[in-house]
């Protein structure tokens, strides 16, 4: 059903909307204010859910709020406005990294993303084994398209140069695993079993690692004494795309968490199962090296398949919505995990 009305209702399913968007460590870094006048939403990156160490440019966490930016476009689709979206709208407001007016549509026709509002609650990240059965080319062209319609790339690469990709991802995945500083890091927005957390992720849904070694999982536990599934074998054959586009600003950034989810939701509505590895991109030797072109900045490597949905990671009740400009709603800390 559709509205135009900008009512509680129509605020809450546009930001439980918002916060289904996948985020890096579900750190969920976002908040929301919301100018009534205007019918203006206020879209803040959160300076409290950062990850200094993972994360010090903040790319991560632009492409994450990006993610949420895309699910909003969908959701106020879904219910009949027309979204206008302007990426850093304000140089004197950095925390403000976009806003989403609600404007009346001019035709009554259904909008081209209205379709996959409700393959948002579907969208789940899977880190477990894949089938292995190949994701047919036309839905490949179909996510291609989809990066390019929010103005950045998706590159499906041969099998030399998915070997390529995987193994800077596990180099990535080793220098992390070897950092001090940056596992501490992790671990904090680890979920310990048995609490409750609206944020980070669950030791239950940490999923498993290869036992062949030949897709890097990304380990938050390493040595810690917690429950986890035993290393089972992984697709022989991994299908990935990298995400880059031309330029690396944070308005670009934006845009690729744009793509990001379009993509996300693309393969969903197909039946394809999706999971980030962004290790590489965490060290800038190894991010360059995915590309090895200068006029090509990385930002994402996407594996996707067929299989099991895997454990999930939890979702924040739609927050409270501030007016526009009276700064960010309390934020709930990191669900630090403890031994």
């Amino acid at each position: 059903m559709q509205t135009r009305e900008v009512d509680a209702a129509a605020v809450q399913s546009l930001l439980a909307a918002a916060v289904a968007a996948p985020s890096i460590h579900n750190t969920q870094p976002w908040r929301f204010g919301l100018d009534p006048v205007t019918l203006t939403l206020e879209v803040r990156a959160d300076r409290r859910r950062t990850l200094p160490m993972t994360d010090p440019d903040l790319r991560a966490q632009h492409l994450s709020v990006g993610a949420a930016v895309f699910n909003l476009r969908v959701a106020a689709a879904h219910l009949g406005w027309e979204p206008l979206v302007r990426l850093v709208p304000a140089a004197d407001d950095p925390d403000l990294v976009a806003t989403v007016q609600l404007t009346r549509s001019g035709e009554d026709g259904p909008d081209p993303l209205g379709h996959l509002y409700d393959v948002i609650e579907r969208r789940h990240t899977s880190r477990m084994p894949f089938t292995g059965r190949p994701v047919p080319e036309p839905v490949v062209a179909e996510m291609i398209g989809a990066a390019r319609a929010e103005g950045a790339h998706l590159e499906v690469p041969d099998i030399l140069g998915t070997r390529r990709l995987l193994h800077l991802t596990h180099a990535g995945e080793l220098r992390n695993a070897s950092h001090p500083g940056r596992t501490a890091e992790a671990r904090t927005w680890l979920t310990a079993p048995g609490r409750d957390a609206p944020y980070g992720i669950p030791v239950a849904a940490l999923g498993a690692l290869d036992a062949s070694g030949r897709i890097p999982m990304r380990d938050f536990t390493g040595r810690l004494p917690v429950p986890q599934l035993p290393a089972l074998r992984f697709e022989r054959h991994a299908q990935v795309a990298l995400l880059w586009t031309v330029r690396d600003r944070r308005e670009d950034w934006l845009r690729a968490g744009e793509a990001l989810q379009h993509v996300l939701l693309t393969a969903t509505a197909h039946g394809v199962r999706t999971s980030m590895l962004h290790q590489a991109m965490e060290w800038t030797d190894l991010r360059a090296a995915t590309v090895g072109s200068s006029r090509r900045c990385p930002q994402l490597l996407i594996r996707f398949g067929y299989g099991h949905d895997g454990g999930r990671t939890p979702r924040a009740s739609a927050p409270a919505v501030s007016r526009a400009g009276a700064g960010p709603a309390p934020s709930t800390a990191p669900p630090a995990f403890t031994t």
